[in-house]
């Protein structure tokens, strides 16, 4: 066959295929296209981070902040309601009955103390340490419900709910952490992959000294003395008999605490968790011993 004929049964074939258009093309076999959305689609390219600022740049602005203007405190001196809004403190609210719940559903082991970890653990609790969040606010919901032997440490409570505790035998502690402190006990294991050393708790800020520190709100500075007597008071006032932990079979459990810098229990301040081996690394230098205790 000549090249001329090849030639003309070539153009035959080519006349009798269909037109190229979008409806017939097809990728080549083993293609990956990537799927990106145009300029024109659903805020285009950007992603809804815009092409200007610090939204781009995700440095976000903090909470109440007014994009330069005067903010709403300043511009009403008669209204001081957000005067430092900022700077203050929030509690995530947990229920006593939320409480009972957890611990009915076996969602929470009382047989052991229980701190913002283990209630977190559950998976029916959350709060967020970069939105000012600093714990649990346990409250009085459910108060007459609540009938747990529990050692429990939280980070804000009432009277009705610290006698809520204790009249059913059980201990409560009031604690402060860090921000710092919080991103680690909500999501230890994160942590621990980094390889790092256990940091120390910080101590509270001077406007939260007193809560912590009294043993009315059984603070985890205050003195045990003081909080032994405070207990007998709070007892008289509701009208309860008040438990003797002494005789109590679950006695040493009770009466665990949390060293003011230590983060998580049984686990001091300075050791490293090997989570690939197993194991933990434990610092044996004295400057290192020194810096990292109470």
């Amino acid at each position: 066959m000549g090249s001329r004929q090849i030639t003309e049964k070539s153009l035959s074939i080519i006349r009798s295929l269909p037109r190229i258009s979008v409806g017939n093309i097809r990728d080549n076999p083993g293609s990956k296209v990537t799927q990106k959305r145009g300029r024109g689609q659903h805020g285009g390219d950007k992603h809804g981070a815009g092409n200007k600022g610090s939204g781009q740049r995700q440095n976000y602005m903090r909470l109440g902040y007014e994009t330069g203007n005067n903010p709403f405190y300043l511009r009403m001196p008669q209204e001081p309601y957000y005067k430092g809004h900022h700077h203050r403190r929030e509690y995530p609210p947990l229920s006593l009955l939320q409480l009972q719940t957890l611990i009915d559903t076996d969602r929470i082991d009382v047989s052991a103390p229980v701190d913002i970890a283990s209630i977190i653990k559950s998976g029916l609790y959350n709060f967020y340490p970069e939105q000012k969040q600093f714990g649990i606010n346990l409250t009085d919901e459910g108060a007459d419900l609540f009938a747990a032997k529990i050692n429990i440490e939280v980070q804000w409570a009432s009277e009705q709910v610290i006698a809520a505790v204790e009249r059913n035998g059980g201990v409560i502690t009031t604690a402060y952490y860090d921000p710092h402190s919080l991103f680690l006990l909500k999501n230890p294991k994160q942590f621990f992959k980094t390889g790092a050393a256990i940091p120390r708790r910080m101590i509270p800020p001077p406007d939260v000294i007193e809560y912590y520190t009294s043993a009315e709100t059984r603070g985890y500075l205050a003195d045990p003395e003081k909080i032994s007597q405070e207990r007998l008071k709070l007892a008289q006032k509701y009208g309860y008999e008040l438990p003797q932990l002494e005789n109590d079979s679950h006695y040493e459990m009770l009466c665990e605490r949390k060293d003011p810098r230590q983060i998580f229990y049984g686990l001091e301040p300075g050791w490293v968790v090997n989570l690939k081996d197993k194991c933990i690394l434990k610092p044996t230098d004295k400057e290192l011993l020194r810096f990292y205790s109470s």
